[in-house]
């Protein structure tokens, strides 16, 4: 899961966020990593004997031509596979940061975790079933393909491929698709996501430990493409694991402990004029917030201490306006708010503190993001 980030449109290619843009689906931008090219060719490279095993007396160009469209092809069954969880997401009202292809796959980041367990088993379901529908696809057009050729290789390696892609996701482990249905259906049961992540990522360490057996037991059989499943298994054990991992470090920190609510973390707030010294509202913040009002009625913003004590430094008579940190709506809070659903907001904002109001929209108090964060690493393990 990543964190929020406003993307404006571009047009045409261009780097951003780490890969090359290929297009947008509803504004989510579809991003080719650097990584997926070195993987790709990691691939080439080490499946080119294999298509001159199944094809014999196949000259050099045509294998590693067809190694080269097998890379390809894959990489756009990723990408079907990936498209199939946004499109989800989105339809269900699941904010997409955006979707990546690199060296180990794909990966659809959700600005928000999803708020019922139906809509996370059907959002992890989506990829899956895409793959099985291609792979479908792939076993009708093999009936209609001479066979033996090298179309008909090319088609038979892409259906099992997808084949593979499904069933290899739904294993019940995080951070694999089987992973999000196996703490779906956990979470369904027993009424809490937390103990359907701890399930998943127990998943997500017996399949890691899975494909390490797998790639042993590749070796000491001494089977003929045991370094490529080596390379494969190691590789994907280890994104497996750090996977799971990390899924298991987002959920503590989304966690919400029994019996805390928010207004016992605000600290009071204070309304001072916007024009006020800021060396006089530097003093009046002391242990609070200050909300600075201009004079026809509306916030400036909250003030921001560090930048207040640099102006006061040099200006103190300087308005305190000047220091102010503008109040957006990302940065306003109901009290009224799931704890769980505070604690997921603040993870995914820039910012570090927080305008806290009633449900009237008057100003309850200010939470600070280290305030929360002590709360959280305080609650029982």
């Amino acid at each position: 899961m990543a964190t929020t980030s406003e993307h404006r449109p571009r047009r045409g290619l261009t780097t951003a966020d780490g890969g090359l843009l290929l297009f947008r689906v509803q504004n989510v931008p579809v991003l080719l990593a650097p990584s997926w090219w070195i993987g790709s060719l990691i691939m080439i490279v080490l499946y080119e004997p294999m298509v001159s095993r199944l094809l014999p007396g196949t000259d050099t160009g045509t294998s590693w031509s067809l190694s080269a469209a097998f890379a390809v092809l894959l990489g756009l069954s990723v990408l079907a596979h990936e498209l199939g969880h946004c499109v989800v997401a989105l339809r269900l009202g699941v904010p997409v940061r955006r979707l990546r292809l690199f060296l180990l796959g794909g990966l659809t980041e959700v600005a928000r975790t999803p708020r019922e367990p139906r809509h996370e088993g059907l959002v992890a379901a989506a990829g899956p079933a895409v793959s099985v529908l291609l792979a479908a696809f792939g076993g009708l057009l093999l009936l209609a393909v001479p066979p033996g050729g090298a179309s008909w290789l090319l088609v038979a390696e892409c259906t099992i491929a997808n084949l593979v892609v499904a069933v290899f996701n739904l294993l019940p482990g995080l951070p694999l698709d089987g992973g999000r249905l196996l703490r779906a259906g956990v979470w369904a049961v027993t009424g809490t996501r937390a103990r359907g992540t701890r399930a998943a990522v127990f998943g997500g360490g017996v399949v890691a430990a899975g494909l390490l057996v797998w790639a042993i037991v590749g070796m000491v059989s001494g089977s003929a493409d045991r370094w490529l499943l080596l390379g494969i298994c190691v590789v994907t054990a280890w994104f497996v694991a750090v996977g799971a991992g990390g899924e298991l470090s987002a959920e503590s920190n989304r966690s919400w402990p029994d019996g805390l609510v928010v207004t016992d973390l605000v600290r009071p707030v204070l309304q001072l004029p916007a024009e006020s010294p800021v060396s006089d509202a530097l003093a009046a913040s002391a242990g609070r917030g200050v909300v600075l009002v201009r004079a026809d009625g509306v916030a400036a913003g909250l003030l921001d201490e560090a930048e207040a004590q640099r102006l006061a430094a040099t200006s103190p008579h300087a308005p305190a306006e000047l220091a102010a940190e503008p109040i957006r709506a990302e940065t306003v809070l109901l009290s009224s708010e799931p704890g769980e659903e505070i604690a997921e907001r603040v993870r995914e904002t820039a910012a570090w503190q927080f305008l806290v109001v009633d449900d009237e929209g008057r100003p309850a108090g200010v939470l600070r993001r280290e305030d929360l964060r002590a709360a959280l690493n305080r609650r029982p393990r």
